[in-house]
């Protein structure tokens, strides 16, 4: 099982992206294939064997997460790529050197690359991480680490659950700061009432876009795709539980 890689349709030549999809890889199911999650359960060699050619094909040094659900962002060089430097928790990162890959992974949460003149940054938004500001963090790390304003800065939006498959309830609104009460709001579309109590359909790469463009970055891109309704091409949580986990990374060429 082979599938593309997804990439940001940026023309410039001084940042690279990509999002890999679960085509092909070292993994068995029910991590087939293309699985570079080191903390689902999926056989350590299978999964090094992974990130090696994904390093090789983006030709830069991924730097891996662990991710919390959080807003901490963290200021990452060359040395945190290397064999047994010690992880960051944080769930977004930021780098100003060249051949540096900042990346998250994720298996419905929404991945947010970021690249400005002289620096990169990326997020692993998924609701929580989205409206407690982990893309506001990221975004003012990258502006202050590349001297940038935000209306410099290029945004893509990979591939997450999306607007027909993410059912949420009240919580979920409330932490947007949307009273869930009547339609809700942009983002949020009325459900099925479930077990007597509302849910809302919610968008993750509408509210990212909103947000991003409410903080001033114009050149807004996304990859549109739901990890939910695509089994053969992304890994997901909310539909299979145990898979694998996609990456995606940001780098200065």
């Amino acid at each position: 099982m082979t599938q593309r890689w997804l990439a940001a349709p940026w023309t410039a030549p001084d940042a690279g992206t990509a999002m890999t999809t679960r085509g092909g890889g070292a993994s068995r199911p029910p991590w087939d294939g293309f699985n570079l999650g080191d903390h689902v359960g999926d056989d350590a060699a299978a999964v090094a064997a992974n990130r090696a050619a994904f390093a090789e094909r983006i030709g830069a040094a991924p730097v891996y997460l662990r991710q919390v659900h959080g807003t901490r962002v963290v200021r990452v060089v060359a040395a945190d790529a290397q064999p047994g430097a010690p992880v960051h928790e944080a769930d977004a990162s930021v780098t100003t050197q060249r051949g540096v890959a900042c990346t998250v992974l994720v298996a419905d949460c929404l991945p947010v690359l970021l690249a400005a003149p002289g620096g990169v940054a990326a997020a692993h938004a998924g609701w929580r991480g989205l409206a407690g500001g982990v893309v506001d963090a990221a975004l003012a790390a990258l502006c202050d680490a590349a001297g940038c304003a935000p209306g410099e800065v290029r945004a893509w939006l990979g591939a997450c659950i999306g607007p027909r498959r993410f059912e949420v309830g009240a919580d979920v609104l409330l932490a947007f700061g949307v009273p869930p009460i009547g339609d809700g709001a942009a983002g949020f579309r009325p459900a099925a009432t479930r077990g007597g109590a509302p849910r809302w359909l919610a968008d993750l790469t509408a509210l990212a876009r909103e947000r991003l463009q409410a903080l001033g970055v114009r050149d807004v891109s996304g990859a549109e795709r739901c990890t939910v309704e695509e089994p053969s091409a992304f890994f997901s949580f909310r539909r299979d539980g145990v898979c694998g986990r996609m990456a995606a990374a940001v780098w200065l060429r």
